[in-house]
């Protein structure tokens, strides 16, 4: 079975990647603005907030979904 998956926007990115670009995008303040986490608030790094979106599954969707919401925005046709 080929390791392609050619829909999935996440295929191939890291969620230090994904935290990265966010924070570079957006800014801490705005992510906590847009998804209520302590991590992005108090004191924010990549590293902690990584700890924190590996051991809790639906804080690391609502950030998943936020990038993806937000590459779209950058780049309404979807090119890389």
């Amino acid at each position: 079975m080929p390791d392609h998956q050619p829909n999935n926007p996440l295929h191939g990115v890291t969620l230090e990647q994904i935290v990265t670009y966010l924070v570079d995008e957006l800014g801490w303040e705005e992510m906590a603005a847009r998804v209520n986490i302590n991590c992005f608030k108090s004191d924010p790094s990549v590293k902690s907030s990584l700890k924190f979106l590996r051991k809790t599954p639906w804080a690391r969707e609502k950030v998943e979904r936020l990038y993806i919401a937000t590459r779209n925005r950058s780049n309404p046709w979807g090119q890389s």
